[in-house]
Formats: C-alpha cells, sequence, structure tokens
C-alpha cells in the first residue's frame, strides 16, 4: 500500500441567493514572527500572509509557519503545494528563478519527491501524523535513499498537535531556535516541538 497526499478536492458551497454553486476560498491568516535561530545567528521579524486551503487543518497550516521559522530567509517564501504538484509548500529561488530549496509538509506521493529532487538543488520534507508517516517512509525509504539531495524530517505527533492552540486571524509569535530544540510562542502558549531526522 502507497500513502501518499492526495490532491485536494475542489470544495464548492452553493449559493443561496442564486442556487449556483462556487469554490470556497481560501482563509487569509496574518502572521507577525520574531525569530531568534541562534543555530544560525539569524534575528529577523517577518510578516506573513498564510492561506489556508478549506482542506488544509489547522495544524498543517501552523507546520508551514513553523518550517518557515526553520528556514526563514529573504527570499524564501510560500508556495502553492496543496493545489499544484508543481509547486512546493515553501521554496527557495535564485535570481535567475532556479531552485535552491525546496521544502513539502506532510507525505507526499514519492513520485513527486522524485520530480522535485530533480528540480532543485536541495529537496527537505517535514512528516508529522504518528503511524500514518512511520508507514509513509517505511513504505517509500528505498527509493528516498536514491535521492542524494532529498533530507526528510518526522515531527512527532505530541510535537504539532498542540500548535492550533496558537492560531489566530492574526497572530504574533516569537520562534527560538537553540541546541536543536525549538520553541513557538504566542506569549501564552509556549510549544517545544521536536525534530527528528530520518534522512
Amino acid at each position: 500500500m502507497q500513502y501518499a497526499m492526495l490532491p485536494p478536492p475542489r470544495i464548492v458551497q452553493q449559493n443561496t441567493v442564486t442556487g449556483k454553486h462556487m469554490a470556497i476560498k481560501a482563509t487569509v491568516f496574518k502572521a507577525n514572527l520574531q525569530i531568534a535561530d541562534m543555530e544560525r545567528h539569524y534575528y529577523q521579524d517577518h510578516a506573513l500572509t498564510l492561506a489556508q486551503h478549506p482542506s488544509e487543518t489547522e495544524e498543517r497550516m501552523m507546520v508551514r509557519l513553523l518550517v518557515f521559522a526553520l528556514h526563514a530567509q529573504e527570499y524564501l517564501e510560500f508556495g502553492q503545494g496543496m493545489t499544484d504538484e508543481d509547486a512546493a509548500d515553501l521554496w527557495l529561488k535564485d535570481l535567475t528563478g532556479a531552485i535552491e530549496l525546496w521544502i513539502d509538509v506532510g507525505i507526499p506521493d514519492e513520485k513527486l519527491i522524485r520530480k522535485a529532487c530533480g528540480r532543485a538543488r536541495q529537496v527537505i520534507v517535514y512528516s508529522y501524523g504518528g503511524r500514518v508517516a512511520d508507514n509513509w517512509f517505511t513504505q517509500n525509504r528505498a527509493q528516498f535513499e536514491r535521492q542524494k539531495n532529498l533530507s526528510i524530517i518526522n515531527l512527532p505527533p505530541e510535537s504539532t498537535r498542540d500548535l492550533p492552540k496558537l492560531v489566530q486571524r492574526t497572530m504574533n509569535l516569537q520562534c527560538t531556535i537553540q541546541d536543536g530544540q525549538v520553541w513557538l510562542s504566542d506569549g501564552e502558549n509556549s510549544i517545544e516541538v521536536e525534530r527528528i531526522k530520518l534522512r
């Protein structure tokens, strides 16, 4: 059995006035993110806009935000990975448009990862979801080993399940990274996130 992140369904609702069906739009969130990364000596504030696709959970959206903090730099940006298999969840391109870094969140199909590895200098997958993510990695491990520019990092469920507590339409967050540990905080809630490097 192969585990893959299926393309999200086109979600529609019926307009009660016209009776016509319309696509449900993404929900927009704003995040003021203060990053103190002692490992990379990166200390910056970022004003971010996150579009939550109708089929995306708050947990996944916050994992995307966390991953941004882990790799933040001037040209890192969110992509349309939820809806476009030719795009990453986050990516970094050089001035020529070449993809320096491709990051996916979740458990993408192995074929899509292979394709990304052919397009980008470096590919990182942040998997999460507990047993499903573990099975996905075990099932595809041999194929992953062939990709020399691929890294896979697992975020255990106890590290990601509380992230939705931080969700507000406008968020003021601090991310601290030091000695291999990561904390994401809104001033009231502080969540420690563990990273397990699988490859």
